[in-house]
């Protein structure tokens, strides 16, 4: 190999190992030699291969983390987990989540479902809590965005887009199946799985919210390294300077009271249950809203209180007064009632037909 080893030693620094390689070269200027000596020379000569890594040509910092200013942005998502009830059935809930992108101030809030009202209900509630961005980031969910144009401008669902417009903010939507660019609220809904879901108990989906609510509030006071910051002390001295303060109005109110149409036998369905409303409202359609523990059921101008509801987790239907008419025509007697009889009690039978009376459990009292 004397007077060879600058070209081999080349060769192996730009990464050729393969010995039939490196002989073909070798002997295109000169070499007499065998294969096994060129063999031999690159395993002692090892050290001269640079790693897979440094193949590689230079592609600049891929990954480059992005920053946006106080109040600017916040992310949303929707999470799922599993909830088994007494009775060892288990059913999914939808836990909504939102996240200051500057300071890491954080919401959650739990519902049955990921409906777009329940979406609705749940980033008014953040915004009452946090302030109005000046845009929020979330992926391509069916209930914010239909589609993309052919210049790949994303075609909005109407109801959202005029919900953006009532509320005065913008949407940015992530790249599909690129969840890393909204990775603060994806990391969210995983520490909420891991820190606030474990061996959590609850009775109804309030108490959940609530313990919810308590979660964030003790989140949002400490300091938290990923944001080198107290979220609460930044969000209020920096982000809520930028944020909007969201005010209660009528048009919001009609957001948090989604309208139902009600059933020819007296009830609304409200997160898959159903609940009573008075005979003599004549209205088509009503609007429900749950405020804690009590279901208010409104007429469709928002105008007056038709009933209220305690709010369970039972799948029994819920009656309310006067949900049937009671008041019917009937005849008095003229004269004095001189005849009695006598009734015996009815023989220990039960004909298979008690599901039936429909007379019985009218009314939740």
């Amino acid at each position: 190999m004397t007077g060879f080893t600058g070209i081999i030693d080349e060769l192996l620094r730009k990464g050729v190992t393969n010995s039939s390689v490196c002989y073909d070269r070798l002997k295109e200027n000169g070499f007499q030699g065998g294969l096994t000596i060129v063999k031999e020379y690159i395993s002692n000569h090892k050290e001269l291969i640079p790693p897979k890594r440094q193949l590689v040509a230079p592609q600049g910092r891929r990954g480059r983390r992005y920053h946006t200013a106080p109040g600017e942005s916040y992310q949303m998502d929707w999470g799922f987990v599993e909830v088994e009830d007494a009775s060892g059935n288990t059913f999914k809930v939808a836990c909504f989540a939102m996240i200051c992108h500057c300071c890491g101030q954080r919401y959650i809030e739990f519902f049955p479902n990921a409906k777009q009202e329940n979406l609705f209900i749940g980033m008014i509630h953040a915004f009452l809590y946090m302030g109005i961005p000046e845009y929020i980031l979330t992926d391509n969910m069916k209930s914010v965005v239909i589609r993309r144009d052919e210049q790949g401008h994303p075609i909005w669902q109407k109801d959202y887009e005029l919900f953006m417009g009532n509320l005065c903010f913008k949407t940015k939507l992530c790249k599909p199946r690129h969840p890393f660019t909204k990775g603060a609220v994806e990391r969210l809904v995983r520490f909420v799985k891991d820190n606030f879901l474990p061996g959590r108990i609850f009775n109804e989906i309030t108490d959940l919210n609530y313990e919810a609510v308590r979660w964030c509030d003790t989140q949002n006071s400490i300091y938290h390294r990923a944001v080198d910051c107290i979220p609460d002390d930044k969000h209020t001295m920096e982000c809520m300077k930028n944020a909007a303060v969201l005010e209660e109005t009528v048009e919001l109110s009609y957001y948090l009271c989604p309208e139902r149409k009600i059933s020819f036998d007296g009830f609304v369905h409200y997160d898959g249950r159903r609940f009573g409303v008075p005979y003599w409202y004549t209205g088509k359609t009503c609007r429900v809203k749950r405020d804690g523990y009590i279901l208010y059921v409104y007429d469709s101008g928002m105008t007056k209180v038709l009933t209220t509801h305690d709010v369970t987790w039972s799948r029994r239907d819920s009656f309310c007064r006067d949900q049937y008419t009671t008041e019917q025509p009937e005849e008095k007697p003229t004269a004095p009632v001189k005849v009695q009889i006598k009734q015996l009690a009815p023989p220990p039978y039960d004909p298979g037909f008690s599901r039936f009376n429909f007379e019985e459990g009218l009314w939740d009292e």
